[in-house]
């Protein structure tokens, strides 16, 4: 009886220590586009088709004003450094990369978003 007892405390014990260590699990959300936010942090300026883009932790933006408008990734511009999480994936024998539902291929030192 005193091992059964002890079993079961031993159970509930780390039982209460998955629950705790699951409550610390952090979920990103991300501005759907057309989204107008006031502030980018660290944004890297990108420039294409005479147009100024703004890149911030995978997400693009165009300015309006002072504020900022969340918009889909131009076609054929090109970034030097992808977000940390991205993923290799290979579609039709291309190596791709693919980030929150952008796709980019490797072009020399940089990475090009594509259409897939």
């Amino acid at each position: 009886m005193k091992n059964l007892k002890l079993i079961l405390l031993t159970v509930a014990l780390m039982g209460g220590l998955l629950a705790t260590n699951a409550q610390r699990t952090v979920v990103k959300v991300y501005p759907r586009h057309g989204t107008v936010v006031t502030t980018v942090k660290k944004p890297r300026v990108v420039v294409h088709n005479k147009t100024n883009f703004y890149f911030a932790d995978g997400i693009w933006y165009k300015a309006r004003g002072r504020k900022y408008v969340v918009v889909g990734a131009p076609v054929g511009v090109k970034v030097r450094n992808l977000p940390r999480g991205n993923k290799v994936v290979v579609v039709n024998g291309r190596k791709l990369y693919k980030y929150k539902g952008i796709w980019y291929k490797k072009s020399g030192r940089n990475y090009v978003v594509v259409n897939v």
